[in-house]
C-alpha cells in the first residue's frame, strides 16, 4: 500500500511539475523584417514589445536584422519553428508561383507561407522644396530630384518618371537618399523621391529644415501605375495643410508553414488588440486597418483566420 502511495505521490507530482513548466513556457517566435536603423526594424522592436506586454510575455518575439524581402521569404524555405517576416504580398505570390527573383530557386515550402496581418505600407512620397506653383507630378519638370539608389522607392519613381512622361525634363542627382534632406536645404537639389510608410523621416526633416510641397496624383494616375491609391493625411509633415493622394505597396506579416494555428491565432489577435498602443507610440501605425487584408494575394493562417472570423472582419475569398 505505501510502495502505491508513493507511487501516486510521484506521479501528482510529475504532472503537477509539467503544468508548471506548460504555463511559465514562452512562445518564441523569429522576426525578420529590415535593416537595423530603417523604420521597418523599428516597427518589429514596436511590434515585439507590444506582443510581450499584450501576452503577458507568454510569446516573445525576436527581431532580426534582414538586407530585404528578398532574403526574408528564402529563410521562409529553410527556418524551423516560429519565423515571421516582413514581404509585399507580391513578392510572397511570386515565389510560390517559382517566378520573378524566385525562378532559378524554387522551393515547395513557399506555397505553405501564410498571411498574418498587414503592417504599414511602402508609400510613395514626392517631396519638392519650397511651395511649389503646381502640386501634381507636373512640377518636377525641369527640377533636380535625388532618387537614391537600390531601393522600391527608386525603382518606383523611375518608372514614374518613365510612365508620364517626364524623364527627359528631370535631372536625376547622384547621391544617396539618406542625405536628401541635408541636400534639399544645401540647394543641391530641387526635391527627392522616397518610400516608406509615413511620416517618413527624412520627410520630417526636410519639412522641419524649411517649407516643403507634397505632390498629389489624380486617380487616373493612380490607376496607371497599377499601385494601391493611399492618402497622406493633411498635417502629417509641417507645412502640408492638405491631403496627399500618392501611391502605396502593400506589406504584411507572414508566418511560415510550421507555426501552429493557436501560435498565428494568438500573434494576431494580439496584433489587432494593441494596435490603438502601438499607433499612441508611433503615428505610422495608424494607416493600418482591416481594409488593408483586400490587398493580400496570399491565403490567411488557419490561426489568423480564426481570430478575423470570430472578430467579424470581412474577408476576400482569395485569402480564406
Amino acid at each position: 500500500m505505501a510502495a502505491k502511495t508513493i507511487a501516486a505521490w510521484a506521479g501528482a507530482a510529475a504532472i503537477l511539475a509539467g503544468l508548471a513548466v506548460g504555463a511559465s513556457a514562452e512562445e518564441r517566435i523569429a522576426y525578420k523584417s529590415a535593416k537595423s536603423g530603417t523604420s521597418y526594424y523599428q516597427m518589429g522592436v514596436e511590434l515585439a514589445n507590444a506582443v510581450k506586454a499584450g501576452t503577458d510575455g507568454e510569446a516573445i518575439l525576436t527581431v532580426e536584422e534582414s538586407q530585404g524581402s528578398v532574403q526574408n521569404v528564402m529563410e521562409a524555405a529553410v527556418r524551423p519553428g516560429n519565423y515571421v517576416f516582413t514581404a509585399p504580398p507580391g513578392l510572397v505570390a511570386s515565389a510560390a508561383a517559382g517566378k520573378g527573383p524566385f525562378e532559378k530557386r524554387p522551393n515547395p515550402r513557399f506555397g505553405e507561407i501564410r498571411a498574418l496581418f498587414p503592417i504599414p505600407s511602402l508609400t510613395m512620397h514626392f517631396v519638392l522644396g519650397g511651395k511649389a506653383e503646381a502640386q501634381d507630378l507636373s512640377a518636377l519638370a525641369g527640377k533636380t530630384i535625388l532618387l537614391g539608389k537600390g531601393s522600391f522607392g527608386a525603382t518606383e519613381g523611375e518608372k514614374y518618371l518613365e510612365l508620364f512622361d517626364l524623364k527627359d525634363k528631370v535631372t536625376v542627382a547622384d547621391a544617396e537618399l539618406g542625405n536628401a534632406a541635408d541636400a534639399l536645404k544645401n540647394g543641391q537639389i530641387d526635391g527627392f523621391v522616397t518610400a516608406g510608410s509615413f511620416p517618413a523621416p527624412n520627410v520630417i526633416e526636410a519639412a522641419a529644415s524649411g517649407e516643403v510641397t507634397l505632390l498629389s496624383m489624380s486617380d487616373d494616375e493612380v490607376a496607371k501605375t497599377g499601385r494601391t491609391r493611399q492618402v497622406i493625411p493633411a498635417g502629417t509633415y509641417a507645412g502640408v495643410d492638405e491631403d496627399t493622394v500618392t501611391t502605396s505597396l502593400p506589406v504584411f506579416a507572414f508566418a511560415a508553414g510550421a507555426m501552429s494555428d493557436e501560435t498565428a491565432y494568438l500573434l494576431t489577435k494580439t496584433f489587432w488588440e494593441e494596435k490603438e498602443a502601438l499607433s499612441g507610440e508611433s503615428r505610422w501605425w495608424k494607416a493600418v486597418d482591416p481594409q488593408l487584408l483586400g490587398a493580400g494575394e496570399v491565403k490567411l493562417h488557419p490561426g489568423a483566420l480564426r481570430y478575423y472570423r470570430e472578430a467579424g472582419v470581412s474577408l476576400p475569398d482569395a485569402l480564406q
